[in-house]
Protein backbone atom coordinates (compact mmCIF):
# COMPACT_ATOMS: atom_id res chain seq x y z
CA UNK A 1 0.00 0.00 0.00
CA UNK A 2 1.15 3.51 -0.83
CA UNK A 3 0.73 6.99 0.59
CA UNK A 4 -0.13 9.55 -2.10
CA UNK A 5 1.27 13.08 -1.81
CA UNK A 6 0.63 15.85 -4.38
CA UNK A 7 3.92 17.43 -5.49
CA UNK A 8 5.04 20.37 -7.63
CA UNK A 9 8.09 18.60 -9.11
CA UNK A 10 9.88 15.27 -8.77
CA UNK A 11 12.93 15.58 -6.51
CA UNK A 12 12.51 12.25 -4.74
CA UNK A 13 12.01 12.59 -1.00
CA UNK A 14 12.89 16.29 -1.28
CA UNK A 15 9.95 16.90 -3.66
CA UNK A 16 7.98 20.00 -2.65
CA UNK A 17 4.42 19.31 -1.53
CA UNK A 18 1.86 21.09 -3.71
CA UNK A 19 -0.43 23.31 -1.60
CA UNK A 20 -3.58 22.14 -3.37
CA UNK A 21 -4.29 18.52 -4.27
CA UNK A 22 -6.31 19.05 -7.46
CA UNK A 23 -3.79 21.51 -8.97
CA UNK A 24 -0.74 19.32 -8.39
CA UNK A 25 1.09 18.40 -11.59
CA UNK A 26 2.30 15.12 -10.04
CA UNK A 27 1.46 12.64 -7.30
CA UNK A 28 4.26 10.91 -5.38
CA UNK A 29 3.36 7.37 -4.32
CA UNK A 30 5.44 6.29 -1.33
CA UNK A 31 5.23 2.59 -0.45
CA UNK A 32 4.95 1.87 3.27
CA UNK A 33 7.15 -1.21 2.90
CA UNK A 34 10.19 0.94 2.07
CA UNK A 35 10.21 0.23 -1.68
CA UNK A 36 10.98 2.81 -4.35
CA UNK A 37 8.76 5.88 -4.71
CA UNK A 38 6.84 6.34 -7.96
CA UNK A 39 5.51 9.48 -9.61
CA UNK A 40 2.13 9.57 -11.37
CA UNK A 41 1.15 12.56 -13.54
CA UNK A 42 -2.10 14.30 -12.63
CA UNK A 43 -4.09 13.83 -15.84
CA UNK A 44 -6.92 15.88 -14.31
CA UNK A 45 -4.86 18.94 -13.33
CA UNK A 46 -6.93 21.28 -15.53
CA UNK A 47 -10.53 21.02 -14.38
CA UNK A 48 -13.52 23.21 -13.61
CA UNK A 49 -14.02 24.28 -10.01
CA UNK A 50 -15.53 21.39 -8.05
CA UNK A 51 -14.84 18.88 -10.81
CA UNK A 52 -11.53 17.50 -9.56
CA UNK A 53 -11.49 13.76 -10.17
CA UNK A 54 -8.42 12.47 -8.33
CA UNK A 55 -9.26 8.82 -8.80
CA UNK A 56 -8.94 9.21 -12.59
CA UNK A 57 -5.17 9.66 -12.26
CA UNK A 58 -4.85 7.23 -9.35
CA UNK A 59 -7.04 4.48 -10.83
CA UNK A 60 -5.78 1.03 -9.92
CA UNK A 61 -3.37 2.27 -7.23
CA UNK A 62 -3.53 0.67 -3.79
CA UNK A 63 -3.63 3.68 -1.48
CA UNK A 64 -3.29 3.58 2.30
CA UNK A 65 -4.01 7.30 2.43
CA UNK A 66 -3.58 10.70 0.78
CA UNK A 67 -1.72 13.55 2.49
CA UNK A 68 -2.44 17.11 1.35
CA UNK A 69 -1.82 20.74 2.25
CA UNK A 70 -5.28 21.59 0.95
CA UNK A 71 -8.07 19.91 -0.99
CA UNK A 72 -11.48 20.90 -2.29
CA UNK A 73 -14.64 19.39 -0.86
CA UNK A 74 -15.50 17.50 -4.06
CA UNK A 75 -12.14 15.70 -4.26
CA UNK A 76 -12.17 15.07 -0.51
CA UNK A 77 -15.63 13.52 -0.76
CA UNK A 78 -14.70 11.33 -3.73
CA UNK A 79 -11.58 10.01 -1.97
CA UNK A 80 -13.24 9.35 1.39
CA UNK A 81 -16.30 7.71 -0.21
CA UNK A 82 -13.83 5.35 -1.92
CA UNK A 83 -12.46 4.39 1.49
CA UNK A 84 -9.24 6.41 1.19
CA UNK A 85 -8.48 8.53 4.26
CA UNK A 86 -7.17 12.05 3.59
CA UNK A 87 -4.80 13.75 6.03
CA UNK A 88 -3.70 17.37 6.24
CA UNK A 89 -0.05 18.40 6.57
CA UNK A 90 1.95 21.57 6.94
CA UNK A 91 5.15 19.71 5.94
CA UNK A 92 6.80 21.09 2.80
CA UNK A 93 8.61 17.98 1.49
CA UNK A 94 7.68 14.34 0.89
CA UNK A 95 10.28 13.31 3.47
CA UNK A 96 8.68 15.55 6.12
CA UNK A 97 5.20 14.27 5.26
CA UNK A 98 6.28 10.66 5.60
CA UNK A 99 8.02 11.36 8.92
CA UNK A 100 4.74 12.87 10.24
CA UNK A 101 2.66 10.06 8.68
CA UNK A 102 4.73 7.36 10.35
CA UNK A 103 4.61 9.27 13.68
CA UNK A 104 0.79 9.42 13.32
CA UNK A 105 0.79 13.20 13.92
CA UNK A 106 -1.26 14.20 10.84
CA UNK A 107 -4.85 15.43 11.12
CA UNK A 108 -7.62 13.46 9.38
CA UNK A 109 -9.41 15.87 7.02
CA UNK A 110 -13.10 16.61 7.46
CA UNK A 111 -15.40 18.42 5.00
CA UNK A 112 -15.21 21.55 7.18
CA UNK A 113 -11.43 21.65 6.57
CA UNK A 114 -11.66 21.59 2.77
CA UNK A 115 -10.50 24.56 0.70
CA UNK A 116 -12.82 27.40 -0.19
CA UNK A 117 -12.44 29.04 -3.60
CA UNK A 118 -13.60 32.61 -4.03
CA UNK A 119 -14.86 34.21 -7.22
CA UNK A 120 -11.50 35.82 -7.90
CA UNK A 121 -9.74 32.45 -7.95
CA UNK A 122 -7.69 32.83 -4.78
CA UNK A 123 -6.82 29.74 -2.80
CA UNK A 124 -7.41 29.74 0.94
CA UNK A 125 -7.23 26.84 3.32
CA UNK A 126 -9.56 26.56 6.29
CA UNK A 127 -7.42 28.99 8.30
CA UNK A 128 -7.86 31.68 5.66
CA UNK A 129 -4.31 31.39 4.28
Amino acid sequence: MDVCIPIDEDRGLESPVCRHFGSAPLFMLVPLDGGACRVVPNRNQQHAHGECSPLASLQGESLEGVVVGGIGSGALGRLTSSGIPVYQTKDTTVEGVMRSYRAKTLTLMTPAMSCVHHAHGEHHDHDGH
